[in-house]
């Protein structure tokens, strides 16, 4: 997974987030259209989304609404659409902050890093009786130790960052395992129940990552 996608369909601007970007140690890709944007997303993921509004194809709007229906991956909207409705469009279907084109890239860059800081200060992710220690790589259960693997860990803190929405198997695999991975998507599966045995008070009848046939799973904690 890349820290930050960069959706925008002016190439020389396009170029220039990327130097600055990639000179500041962030891993960067890029899309130039809506669609595009939105098969990268659901593919590999991302951290961070610049969203730029007027794209061809699928606008920014609706790429928005896309990523948000799957993910809480932080929106940041790059527009030279000034109108006060067009912000609150933005904001209302779930981008985190805009900036102005033509934008200062010193502001730019700041507002990156401050988004990726309240990211990272984020020491407990909790849900419920269960907390996960994110510096140490840990997870409580009512206070009580539980045992976990590497990618276990990282599959409940996708589940939890994600509460409530539908996650396809693909997205997940990508998400924990990785696109080149040589492992078989059929390990997901038997993560997924090798964490349900550990969280769920009935394994057999889930009530937190729960199945959604034919899609992928949801946590509902």
């Amino acid at each position: 997974m890349v820290d930050i996608l960069i959706v925008e369909d002016n190439k020389e601007l396009s170029v220039l987030l990327c130097d600055f970007l990639r000179a500041e140690g962030y891993t960067v890709s890029t899309a130039e259209s809506g669609e595009k944007a939105l098969t990268l997303f659901e593919k590999y993921g991302a951290r961070l989304v610049l969203l730029d509004i007027n794209l061809p194809g699928i606008d920014g709007f609706a790429v928005c609404r896309r990523i948000r229906e799957q993910s809480n991956t932080p929106i940041l909207i790059l527009t030279a659409r000034i109108d006060r409705e067009d912000k609150l469009n933005g904001l209302i279907l779930g981008a985190d902050d805009y900036i102005e084109k033509p934008y200062d890239i010193d502001i730019l860059i700041a507002k990156v890093k401050g988004i990726f800081k309240r990211r990272l200060a984020m020491d407990d992710l909790s849900d419920g009786d269960i907390t996960l220690d994110l510096t140490g790589g840990t997870v409580t259960k009512n206070g009580e130790s539980l045992q976990m693997t590497a990618k276990e860990f990282e599959l409940l803190r996708l589940f939890i960052e994600n509460k409530g929405q539908t996650l396809t198997k693909e997205f997940i695999f990508n998400r924990i395992w990785g696109s080149d991975s040589e492992s078989e998507i059929q390990t997901l599966t038997v993560h997924i129940k090798w964490l349900r045995q550990k969280i769920e008070p009935d394994p057999k009848e889930p009530k937190r990552i729960l199945t959604v046939w034919g899609k992928g799973y949801r946590w509902e904690g």
